[in-house]
């Protein structure tokens, strides 16, 4: 599928996942499957309510598998937030060429 979308389904000791985040996955994937990265002004308004009724989708999903899911924004928006994540994560063990 598209990479640029994130599991949000999270370990209990990770946090619970936000409604920014789930809205952004939505973005991701309505512009996937669009083939548009903006739509046009004609098609603006059927792009933003696919967009809203995934993350609402996403939201009923997360909560129903038994994710938290709270209000706030995406912490991936920020570029400080973004990168303080990624450097939390731990260090993945490099490749084995085969």
């Amino acid at each position: 599928m598209c990479r640029s979308i994130r599991q949000l389904r999270r370990p209990e000791d990770a946090g619970p996942a936000t409604t920014g985040e789930a809205r952004a996955a939505a973005l991701q994937y309505v512009r996937k499957v669009s083939g548009f990265r903006e739509p046009s002004a004609r098609n603006a308004e059927a792009f933003r309510d696919a967009v809203e009724e995934i993350a609402h989708a996403t939201q009923h999903l997360l909560e129903a598998i038994g994710t938290d899911v709270a209000e706030g924004p995406d912490p991936f928006a920020d570029p400080v937030t973004r990168r303080a994540i990624l450097a939390a994560r731990p260090v993945r063990a490099p490749r084995v060429a085969r």
